[in-house]
């Protein structure tokens, strides 16, 4: 249901799971910090405050649980309450009360002649399932785009926005080639924002692979004129026996280097080349970034500062998407509200309310 985070560095044995797991579920029903004396009362194992003040710090070592202040109790961190929703929490069928309520509100609103009617129905029922605000993302296919950003979030992923000409705004998670730069993702989101504003994302998708394939055919036409100078040597894909390997952009192996050093123009070729391979490999980086961002299956939690979309501190999203009778995402509905929603709650009936909105879009236009 849910797409997770990678967590499995953290390993975490049954005592610390036990107060690791209390803490959270102290902070999401009361939003207050769990002392040690407390919570070695509660324990089903019979430890002292000083030793649950041991495991406390070891769990704080690892970002998991913080003090808010001096001598007080601990909270989570967000890193820790991303960790229990991917690692503890199970998600099943919305409670009974929930399915219904949800269906009685959307079938009557089904019956409007506005689409928004039905959609906002089940922004107003999500908004008083979390107490905060509901959200409805509409209109996917059509958007043209207006501004795209990369930011940021850990070494290996970032937060792709799209935003589109009607002022809709999206998100999506990116993994990231290990070794990839925030100003290299500055840069793709200006590449981009400079060459696909004002198209869908399929015309965008288009546009790169059409620059793509005119920077792969000067690239082959640069490179097979070295080849035939004695310069330089052309292989595809990866070669064990190269410094630098390009994939499946391929090779250029240079040798010669004396000669170089007396045909300028050789030399001159041969730096082109080079910005040729970075130009190709760029193109492929960017067309992945805006591939994945497209791409959305599935509830997403965005917990705390990994929520860029709406720059609010100390909040969450949790969002689903609803598809049309083609099965294409059309659009999404959630909620945002503080970091200790009820999960186990909220996201069944996000993802359920997703479902039934598909559905009833598929009788209506289909």
């Amino acid at each position: 249901m849910t797409e997770k985070s990678d967590n499995s560095h953290i390993e975490l044995a049954d005592r610390e799971q036990e107060i690791f797991r209390r803490v959270v579920e102290a902070y999401i029903e009361t939003g207050e910090p769990l002392g040690s004396r407390s919570l070695s009362r509660q324990l089903t194992e019979n430890l002292s405050a000083a030793s649950v003040r041991n495991v406390m710090a070891d769990l704080e070592y690892l970002g998991l649980i913080f003090a808010p202040h001096t001598s007080a109790g601990r909270l989570p961190t967000e890193a820790g309450l991303r960790f229990f929703v991917d690692s503890f929490m199970e998600f099943g069928a919305p409670e009974t009360n929930d399915r219904r309520e949800i269906e009685a509100q959307l079938d009557r609103a089904a019956s409007s002649p506005s689409m928004d009617t039905m959609l906002t129905e089940a922004s107003e029922f999500l908004s008083g399932v979390a107490g905060g605000a509901g959200l409805v993302l509409v209109g996917k296919r059509d958007v043209r785009v207006r501004h795209v950003e990369f930011v940021p979030l850990e070494k290996t992923r970032a937060l792709g926005i799209l935003v589109g000409e009607d002022g809709s705004v999206e998100n999506r998670v990116l993994d990231l080639a290990p070794g990839t730069t925030p100003s290299q993702l500055t840069a793709a989101g200006n590449w981009l924002n400079a060459h696909v504003a004002g198209r869908t994302l399929s015309e965008a998708r288009q546009t790169i692979a059409n620059l793509r394939a005119q920077t792969r055919a000067e690239l082959d036409e640069l490179a097979a004129a070295l080849v035939e100078k004695g310069i330089a040597t052309w292989v595809r894909g990866d070669d064990a026996n190269s410094d630098q390997s390009h994939g499946s952009a391929g090779q250029l192996i240079v040798r010669g280097r004396s000669r170089l050093l007396e045909d300028v123009r050789a030399a001159e070729d041969l730096d082109r080349a080079r910005l040729l391979f970075d130009d190709l490999e760029a193109k492929n980086d960017i067309l992945s970034l805006l591939g994945q961002a497209e791409a959305g299956e599935g509830v997403r939690i965005f917990i705390g500062s990994e929520n860029k979309l709406f720059s609010l501190s100390g909040s969450s999203v949790v969002m689903a998407p609803y598809k049309d009778a083609e099965q294409k995402i059309v659009g999404a509905v959630g909620v945002i509200g503080p970091t200790r929603l009820n999960y186990r709650r909220i996201v069944p009936v996000v993802d359920y309310t997703a479902q039934t909105l598909s559905r009833l879009m598929q009788a209506r236009l289909g």
